[in-house]
């Protein structure tokens, strides 16, 4: 596979709440690319940890179970609001990997430097193919430095507040707004402080700030930005 194809890779990176991922599944339909927000590998490798009956505090356990496993995303293959097919060991396990007994477990697994190593590699071969719009925190500045566009979407913590508040009593949740600030501050300390791959911007990603715009006008931003660099549709 010609590393070439790294140039029609586009990263979103950016804090917890900054809007990547609605932005990110935005453009690639838009493009005709596939959508990767990189959590997904975390929460797969999560789930393969779970059904194999692995401690989740053994991390060698964890780390050779991440060496071995087989993670892909694939383009939607249903049409039942997923956006993207998530494959474990050949199996699609798209609506698995969001079960509460996986997100009560990830951060631990996703914690382990060999876990994060193994999945590091596991992106990367995704990402080589090409046509490919990829979300995290660390994408552009680790996972692949080489992306023919990267950009770091950024907000306020409080705006981002703002956003996942609303978001949150949409679904019925109760929430108390300071409680979601709160929250938010807290994961922006520990993700932009953590040894491994930390938050911030690769120093050639253009950085957007969402503040003050609706996801149109960020969504248009992004299309000219693409334009610009000579990426072009599928």
């Amino acid at each position: 596979m010609p590393i070439d194809n790294f140039d029609t890779v586009i990263t979103i990176d950016g804090p917890a709440a900054s809007g990547k991922s609605t932005l990110a599944i935005r453009l690639a339909e838009q493009l005709g690319y596939l959508f990767f927000d990189t959590g997904v590998v975390y929460r797969a490798v999560t789930l393969a940890v779970l059904d194999k009956n692995v401690p989740v505090r053994d991390e060698m356990a964890c780390t050779h179970l991440a060496e071995e496993v087989r993670i892909d995303v694939q383009p939607a293959s249903q049409d039942d609001g997923r956006a993207n097919d998530i494959m474990i060991d050949g199996e699609d396990k798209t609506w698995e990997i969001r079960q509460p007994y996986v997100e009560a477990n990830v951060s631990d697994v996703a914690a382990y430097p060999g876990v994060r190593l193994a999945l590091l590699d596991k992106q990367r071969k995704i990402g080589k193919r090409g046509r490919v719009v990829m979300v995290g925190r660390d994408i552009g500045t680790v996972v692949v430095p080489e992306a023919g566009l990267k950009i770091y979407l950024d907000a306020s913590v409080e705006e981002r507040a703002r956003r996942r508040y609303k978001e949150q009593l949409a679904q019925g949740e109760q929430v108390v707004f300071e409680d979601v600030l709160a929250a938010l501050r807290k994961r922006d300390e520990i993700d932009s402080n953590r040894e491994v791959a930390p938050l911030r911007p690769a120093e050639d990603a253009i950085i957007l700030n969402s503040d003050d715009k609706s996801i149109e006008e960020m969504q248009q931003i992004l299309f000219e930005l693409v334009e610009e660099k000579g990426i072009k549709a599928s």
